[in-house]
């Protein structure tokens, strides 16, 4: 995953990796993915952003790390209805203001999506609108050295 230089900035001085990202979303984008998380959304297109439940409310990472992981909160389900046909390209996880300009302020993780060795694994990368989505294993981890 990359990481914004305002995350960056905000694990560095002023909080921790779940402070960081408790009070996020995650988008779905298809499109041209864009060379790091500071940088504008461009012409990718949202095609399906995850809330609890799907209802809006914001997403937050477990309690506590085990082994320099930190996963999502098990008591969450986290979900969202696809809204825009595409082909999934990439991910944000933002906060729910974020209008995907460029900034070197905005706490930001961007990663890849795909069937098979990508930061979101998922089951289809074809997204059909008034289907849904479910993530149910996300991961944020700083590994060893």
């Amino acid at each position: 995953m990359k990481r914004s230089t305002g995350f960056r900035d905000y694990v560095l001085a002023s909080g921790s990796v779940k402070q960081a990202l408790d009070g996020k979303v995650i988008t779905f984008y298809g499109g041209p993915v864009p060379a790091n998380a500071d940088a504008a959304l461009g012409s990718a297109v949202p095609l399906c952003t995850i809330t609890v439940d799907g209802a809006g409310g914001t997403l937050n990472m477990a309690a506590a790390p085990a082994g320099g992981q930190l996963p999502k909160s098990s008591s969450q389900v986290w979900r969202g209805d696809i809204t825009t046909g595409g082909t999934a390209t990439f991910f944000r996880h933002h906060a729910l203001g974020d209008d995907g300009s460029l900034s070197t302020a905005a706490v930001r993780l961007q990663g890849t999506v795909g069937l098979v060795g990508t930061d979101i694994e998922v089951s289809d990368v074809i997204f059909t609108p008034g289907d849904e989505r479910k993530i149910n294993y996300y991961v944020v981890a700083i590994t060893e050295g």
